[in-house]
């Protein structure tokens, strides 16, 4: 299963010229669209300097990695690891209706 994981959205919160709070999002896709494979979510997360998730900062001051770390990635992993499990490997299979059944008498 490859799975790509891609920041998609992060919205500053600015208080100060610093960063309070960041809304982030992040794309996860399992292979590529069109195969019988892919599987596509995304997750958000909101995090803020005062619950101590990070330290505020100008936005400028910030990478790419950094916010990434900022995204609960280990917690999205299992979360996308079991919507493919049972959207694509384990689906539900629904019972079948058998129309012809007799009641016994």
């Amino acid at each position: 299963m490859a799975v790509t994981k891609t920041l998609t959205n992060a919205i500053p919160f600015e208080k100060n010229s610093k960063v309070e709070k960041w809304d982030l999002a992040m794309t996860y896709e399992n292979d590529s669209e069109g195969d019988a494979t892919y599987y596509k979510s995304v997750f958000n997360k909101v995090v803020v300097a005062a619950k101590g998730d990070f330290t505020a900062k100008a936005k400028a001051d910030w990478t790419k990695s950094q916010l990434e770390a900022l995204c609960p990635t280990s917690q999205w992993d299992v979360v996308f690891a079991s919507q493919v499990d049972s959207v694509i490997t384990n689906p539900v299979v629904p019972p079948v209706a058998d129309t012809e059944y007799s009641i016994p008498s």
